[in-house]
């Protein structure tokens, strides 16, 4: 983080401020950045190649999104004990078997939140219980019809999108071999 950081909000995990940075070119600018703690997001797929799909109220685009299970990771949280436990809190599924299928970073221009993926197999009933401000209903959906999804505009959100396709792309390359 900049030590040239004037804060403007710290609300939830949104930490706003303003930084003075010096480009590699050298100059010298003041930028709206958003410091963000990291975040998990998970493909959980049953043996009935069927996924947990959200759908989750977002105030910020007035209604509904479809999204794979993600959260925020706590201070001092790994990675993975974050992706963990949000498949707990919001799909109440436990997993066995995680591999990592890398990370994106959401908004680089004004934000360094960076989310790492996972696909979670080997399910079963887990615990958690919901945030007080998530709206969230869980089903199943085919794994290949998440697609489908993607290509009506039916899911929209990046980070469902990319944690779909990385999982898409891993498991044809462990049937590869």
């Amino acid at each position: 983080m900049s030590s040239n950081r004037r804060p403007v909000l710290k609300l939830g995990v949104v930490d706003f401020g303003v930084e003075t940075a010096t480009l590699p070119g050298g100059v010298q600018v003041d930028l709206a950045v958003i410091r963000h703690p990291g975040a998990s997001a998970i493909v959980a797929l049953y043996p009935d190649m069927t996924v947990a799909m959200l759908r989750q109220y977002r105030h910020s685009i007035g209604g509904w999104m479809r999204e794979v299970p993600a959260g925020c990771r706590n201070a001092g949280e790994d990675p993975l004990e974050c992706a963990r436990r949000e498949l707990g809190e919001e799909a109440r599924v436990a997993a066995a078997r995680w591999d990592h299928l890398g990370s994106i970073i959401t908004v680089p221009s004004f934000c360094d939140e960076r989310i790492e993926l996972y696909l979670a197999r080997e399910l079963s009933e887990g615990k958690g219980t919901l945030d007080h401000d998530e709206v969230i209903t869980v089903s199943r959906v085919p794994f290949d019809e998440t697609f489908a999804m993607i290509r009506r505009g039916d899911i929209v959100d990046a980070k469902s999108i990319v944690a779909l396709y990385r999982a898409r792309d891993f498991l044809e390359q462990e049937r590869r071999g």
